[in-house]
């Protein structure tokens, strides 16, 4: 078996205060343009990573491998690109990285040759155990060739004493510990998989016969292909020439699906676990108009991740809705900054005050969050120059109180403003007349759950409350501070 590999590098800056979403998966079985169709898939996840993407396929003798750093947009869109990724099935990543380096080696999805074949796998989670199988595995010999979690599950399917891929995948998956959605190929499977808790979202297509496995609804739209249903919470699916295979490898649990994915991570336009994104973000939005109201007379989103919550506080609270933050969006993430006084105007690359909106009002400024609440401060003072007699700010989701393990980039606990700040002090940190976050309960009501199950969550909230879904072996010890540092996260 061969192997044909392309791969580039670039320069991508840091961004700073934000979540970084955790990264997108996607593949198709039995269709000849496979890697046209995984690359536009990828295009509508570019939202999940905008670090890196790749692409393999396979022709019926050999796999093709395109691994880039860059947007999709930028590095596979030359048809010299897509040609070199031949045959009728194909799965691909895009990507970014939540601990540990950037850098080509981290880029997926992996691939590697194994005694009956070849095996490609792209993953989105965050695999919390990853540092205890790796010292593990490099006792027995393992030799790593990145420092992505990624990579232990071809090592441990390497060592595996199955028989069968299938099986050898099986003894690989049952061992990981964390959040997990993969998609693998082999010379004749196209294989998916979702943890015990369904951490992470998963959904199955159709294109006029061939199947698709996407992180979200809205890469089967792009395509205009069919949506099936959603991967089941610890379930795994094997396609073939035959069609889909389901089993249930792990012991059944209660699921704790990111409750985060309907505040920020997921596109508007996909359903998640049978919500829809956008209309879970407006009655966010009313939710909070009716835990904390306020006197005003515009309410403004910081775009763009806002805007669906303050559509619904405005219709929640009757108070006009106006964009009064107008946001540049050919400002890209390799835009360089060369000196320090062009750093502390950045937040103007993105965001410019809409003065004319804003002049003499009481302002309501709507964001999804607040991570260490450098941009929100230098959002509100914006709005005060334009002229804003009163800023107060809502917040469309709990204080983040607790770092996530599950694969989404956030600052260790104690640069969480939150962690170390009462509410009172965080407003007199951004200089705002009043700040409110939504409640707990609130957000549950919000995607139609009358309240927080405190026995048995129906959630994965561990950002906003501390409580964790499963086994962090890597962090024992810790006190909630990321420790991963030589383990690159796939996404």
């Amino acid at each position: 078996m061969t192997l044909q590999t392309s791969e580039t590098t670039n320069t991508l800056e840091d961004e700073g205060d934000a979540f970084r979403d955790e990264c997108g998966v996607f593949g198709i079985y039995g269709r000849q343009d496979a890697a046209a169709v995984v690359t536009l898939g990828l295009h509508a996840l570019q939202h999940r990573g905008q670090e890196a993407a790749g692409i393999v396929s396979y022709d019926g003798k050999q796999f093709f491998v395109e691994r880039h750093i860059g947007l999709i947009g930028d590095t596979f869109t030359k048809q010299s690109v897509i040609d070199r990724l031949q045959g009728s099935r194909a799965i691909g990543h895009t990507r970014y990285s939540t601990t540990g380096g950037e850098g080509l080696r981290n880029v997926q999805p992996f691939f590697a040759e194994f005694a009956g074949g070849g095996f490609a796998v792209a993953h989105n989670g965050n695999i919390t155990n990853a540092m205890t199988l790796q010292k593990q595995l490099q006792k027995r010999g393992a030799i790593f060739s990145s420092t992505s979690d990624t990579e232990t599950i071809l090592h441990l399917i390497a060592v595996s004493s199955g028989t069968q891929l299938v099986d050898k995948f099986i003894d690989a998956i049952t061992q990981l510990e964390g959040a997990f959605s993969l998609v693998g190929l082999s010379e004749k499977k196209m294989i998916g998989a979702r943890d015990p808790l369904g951490i992470r979202p998963l959904v199955l297509g159709d294109l006029d016969g061939a199947y698709i496995l996407a992180s979200e609804t809205c890469a089967l739209d792009i395509i205009g292909a069919r949506f099936v249903r959603d991967i089941k919470p610890g379930e795994m699916v094997i396609v073939t020439d035959k069609g889909v295979e389901s089993r249930f490898p792990f012991e059944k649990t209660k699921p704790r699906f990111c409750i985060f994915e309907y505040v920020y991570f997921a596109r508007p336009d996909s359903i998640i676990e049978g919500r829809n994104v956008y209309e879970a973000r407006k009655k966010i939005g009313t939710e909070l108009a009716v835990e904390s109201p306020v006197e005003a007379d515009l309410v403004v989103p910081v775009p763009d991740s806002g805007v669906p919550a303050a559509i619904g506080f405005a219709q929640g609270s009757g108070i006009p809705f106006e964009l009064g933050i107008i946001r540049n969006h050919y400002v890209g993430r390799t835009f360089i900054q060369p000196t320090a006084a062009i750093r502390h105007m950045g937040v103007k690359l993105k965001h410019n005050a809409n003065k004319r909106m804003l002049e003499g009002k009481r302002v309501v400024l709507v964001d999804d969050s607040i991570v260490r609440g450098t941009t929100s401060q230098k959002i509100v003072q914006m709005v005060r120059e334009a002229g804003a007699r009163e800023v107060h700010m809502r917040i469309a989701s709990p204080p983040t109180m607790s770092s996530c393990f599950y694969g989404v980039d956030t600052p260790e606990k104690a640069k969480l403003l939150a962690s170390r700040m009462s509410i009172e002090e965080m407003a007199d940190f951004i200089r705002v007349d009043s700040l409110a976050f939504l409640s707990i309960d609130g957000l549950y009501r919000a995607v139609n759950e009358p309240s927080r199950n405190n026995e048995q969550p129906q959630f994965c909230d561990a950002c906003f409350t501390g409580d964790y879904p499963t086994q962090l072996t890597d962090h024992e010890g810790v006190d909630n501070v990321r420790t991963l540092s030589l383990l690159a996260n796939n996404g």
